[in-house]
């Protein structure tokens, strides 16, 4: 008997967007599925429009608001698949993208890979959406992804992922305490427990880019720049487990200083911990360099302000972007 997949969709407010998610999750190829939507406590219609799907393969279910990572480990104590497909509630499967990702096991042995796809992000039309190939997509042991992860600031969205249960369960649950890259963080624990990732090429995923669907965004928030520095802390945690070598300490050293503007100046209490953080890999944290585009403001107007131009300006470009994209998805239905 072919394996079981449950598709689980954490939800909250996107009454805008779960029924074409649930539509791309009850038309998959893959023929034994189940679906489980857990309304994370929405304030708009979303459990009303998903419970126009219920059947006896789609399952809604509502609960008081508590975050992402809770909605997550409730919708998979309620799972019953033999694997696991995350999908947020406004991101889209391709048809066949489960049914690719299984054929991609053939000629494997065991439940400990962790199965990839590619993936291609887009703001209201899935037809123009943008797939862009990086170093992660491919087979890749689990120190190796996690190297050029960390190495090269790349990600895969969640949905990406196809998970057996066997991993899942020797995972654990999704931490609570992440407000930002809970995802993130979760699946450097699944790597971990694997024997490296199996890449299907075209097995698809479609992300929507939205400021709601953005948990990963940190923004000027404190709750998840402490979340954020968690999370750093793991993967640093994580990938040291699997290999202590300079290559190793030269990713997560460079991994840091990413992510460190992202405190400077604002938090010195998180600062001074990336700095300690830094010196153990062997380097040292410096001023975060702006882009040239915004380094001539900081003489006139200080580093702050030049950094919050930095962060701002391009959401507004991008924000325009997206109202453009609307107009012709209004406009032609595509």
């Amino acid at each position: 008997m072919k394996p079981l997949v449950s598709i689980l969709i954490p939800a909250y407010n996107t009454e805008s967007w779960i029924a074409s998610t649930l539509q791309s999750a009850v038309g998959q190829t893959w023929p034994r599925k189940e679906i489980i939507v857990v309304d994370d406590g929405s304030k708009d219609r979303t459990a009303e429009v998903a419970r126009r799907f219920a059947s006896k393969e789609v399952k809604v279910v509502s609960r008081e608001n508590e975050g992402a990572a809770a909605t997550r480990n409730h919708a998979l104590g309620l799972s019953q698949g033999d694997y696991i497909q995350w999908l947020d509630a406004d991101d889209l499967l391709g048809p066949d993208k489960i049914e690719r990702q299984l054929r991609a096991l053939q000629g494997h042995e065991g439940e400990r890979l962790l199965l990839s796809s590619s993936w291609g992000y887009f703001n209201y039309r899935p037809s123009r959406a943008r797939f862009v190939p990086t170093a992660l997509w491919q087979d890749l042991s689990p120190v190796e992804w996690l190297i050029r992860k960390m190495g090269e600031n790349l990600h895969m969205q969640t949905a990406t992922w196809l998970t057996s249960r066997e991993l899942a369960e020797a995972a654990g649950p999704w931490d609570t305490r992440l407000l930002s890259d809970d995802d993130g963080e979760y699946f450097c624990r699944v790597l971990l427990a694997s024997k490296g990732t199996c890449f299907a090429p075209r097995a698809e995923l479609f992300y929507r880019i939205t400021p709601s669907s953005r948990l990963s965004h940190i923004g000027t928030s404190d709750k998840k720049k402490d979340a954020m520095v968690i999370s750093m802390k793991l993967h640093i945690q994580y990938l040291r487990s699997l290999e202590e070598s300079e290559r190793v300490r030269k990713a997560c050293l460079t991994y840091v200083r990413t992510w460190y503007g992202n405190f400077y100046p604002e938090r010195p209490d998180l600062m001074a911990e990336l700095q300690t953080l830094g010196a153990d890999l062997g380097g040292r944290l410096e001023e975060p360099k702006l882009l040239w585009k915004y380094a001539w403001m900081r003489p006139i107007f200080g580093f702050k302000a030049a950094k919050r131009a930095q962060m701002l300006l391009p959401q507004v470009k991008a924000r325009v972007l997206r109202e453009c994209d609307k107009a012709m998805y209004e406009l032609t239905g595509d």
